[in-house]
């Protein structure tokens, strides 16, 4: 879907050129709040009460109908006019994860690994006992998107690419058949 990057995508206007972006943003109903492309992952955050029952299916087929076409399904990120580096801002955050972020969810057992930050954007993921647990997102949000909101200003966002379903004992088990 995106290679080289991640999308961040806060309202309908930052969604013109990117295919996918506003078929998910059409979508009657979704109000969304945040629509985040990084590879071939897709995470829609929305503000309305609707539930994702009631919405779900039309959001995987606005993603199979735009991957079906042959144009890019997400236009490549402007650059951003921030002055600091991604590398930069890589250290600061390791330095963050370092200090205050790992000694914090390690009174729970967990830990968390700083995979890549694209474009302000940090990509993540949770281990031990914050994988698969049910505050993970959270502990995301309130703790640590709070304390780099505050300690790495320059940050534009988080992705937790964490798959809360493996595991030896996650809290959100796979559906039985």
């Amino acid at each position: 879907m995106l290679t080289g990057g991640v999308r961040r995508f806060s309202e309908v206007d930052d969604a013109k050129g990117s295919p996918l972006a506003e078929a998910i943003f059409a979508i009657p109903g979704l109000a969304v709040s945040e629509l985040i492309v990084s590879g071939n992952i897709v995470t829609v955050v929305k503000r309305s009460a609707v539930p994702w029952q009631a919405v779900g299916k039309a959001v995987g087929s606005a993603i199979r109908t735009t991957l079906a076409s042959d144009a890019p399904a997400v236009a490549a990120s402007p650059k951003p006019a921030s002055a600091v580096s991604d590398d930069a801002l890589y250290e600061q955050v390791a330095r963050v994860f370092d200090e205050q972020v790992n000694p914090m969810v390690a009174r729970h057992g967990g830990h968390v690994e700083l995979i890549d930050v694209q474009d302000a954007v940090v990509m993540l993921r949770m281990g031990g006992g914050c994988q698969g647990c049910g505050m993970a997102d959270v502990t995301l949000r309130q703790g640590i998107e709070g304390m780099l909101a505050q300690l790495v200003p320059a940050v534009r966002g988080i992705v937790d690419i964490t798959d809360h379903t493996s595991g030896a004992n996650p809290y959100f088990q796979a559906a039985k058949k």
